[in-house]
């Protein structure tokens, strides 16, 4: 082999090396999130290096979701699945398995200090609250998770990664501090308020907010007629004014109790789904900021 012949085929090979390398920095990982809260944090901490598909999207039940075969092609596709865990997602073991997918599933709530609440209100066992995104603390956990799990699967995107999951943490601390400040503005007898499921539970713990609601853990538990009644007597005797319906169920029981309680639906909570782009809360960070703006006003009402 001539000089001019070796020296061809080193640079052919450096080429091949340098355009390899480019390949996998510039590589676009698949991510699937089962909801649409994990797709939009997923989204924003890998930006244009990530396709994400959510498989309960906006305005979706997560609790009463039933996987497809399509969904099961998808997740089989995806280089990383994204689940909340603490038993949010009851169908998700199913589907994976039914998928054949063998890569890495990450539990975005890994970390969390599970609350306990029981299962329904008719005397259930107790079990782990799922709702932990309803705390921004435990939001940063979530986020913190997720952004070690793109590195894990695309090293060469750490750099963005990292930066990214760095801009919205600076972001949450300071939505919370917000949030904080707007609740305690509200004196305590008042910081009382009723949603259709209980998915708030950690919003109250964090915040300091008595959360009441006619349904239990998930959106398909069922109440009593008694219960109703109950909730209605509590509700005139302690002159609760936040009363609010949310996006993923059906309105009509809340808005029974209001009518029959004498007061005002204070509108619609975003609790396990995000709105639709063009709504008020396509974002987990615009989610708490809509959701937290309706029940301050709701609280600040005069009896």
């Amino acid at each position: 082999m001539s000089v001019a012949t070796k020296i061809l085929v080193a640079v052919c090979v450096c080429a091949l090396l340098l355009t390899s390398g480019r390949a996998q920095a510039e590589k676009t990982v698949r991510v699937v999130a089962s909801f649409s809260i994990l797709g939009d944090m997923v989204k924003t901490i890998g930006g244009e290096r990530v396709t994400v598909t959510t498989l309960v999207g906006a305005d979706g039940d997560v609790h009463a979701y039933e996987p497809t075969p399509a969904a099961a092609k998808t997740v089989s596709e995806a280089d990383l699945v994204v689940v909340n865990g603490l038993g949010l997602e009851g169908w998700v073991d199913r589907l994976i398995k039914a998928s054949g997918y063998k890569r890495v599933v990450v539990v975005a709530s890994t970390g969390v200090k599970p609350r306990k609440m029981k299962e329904d209100h008719l005397g259930g066992r107790m079990v782990a609250d799922p709702h932990a995104w309803q705390d921004i603390d435990n939001g940063r956990l979530y986020v913190d998770t997720i952004t070690r799990a793109l590195i894990s699967v695309n090293p060469a995107g750490a750099g963005t990664y990292s930066a990214n999951s760095d801009t919205y943490t600076a972001k949450l601390i300071e939505l919370n501090t917000w949030v904080k400040s707007e609740f305690s503005a509200i004196p305590d007898l008042k910081r009382r308020m009723i949603t259709t499921h209980d998915a708030f539970g950690y919003l109250s713990d964090a915040y300091g907010i008595d959360i009441l609601s006619p349904m239990g853990l998930s959106t398909e538990s069922e109440s009593s007629a008694g219960e109703v009644k109950k909730l209605i007597q509590q509700i005139r005797k302690e002159k609760i004014t936040a009363v609010f319906v949310e996006n993923i169920t059906d309105p009509r029981m809340i808005e029974q109790i209001a009518k029959e309680s004498g007061v005002t639906v204070g509108g619609e909570l975003y609790s396990d789904a995000l709105s639709k782009a063009d709504g008020p809360a396509p974002t987990y960070i615009d989610m708490f900021k809509s959701n937290v703006s309706k029940i301050v006003a709701a609280m600040k009402k005069r009896e």
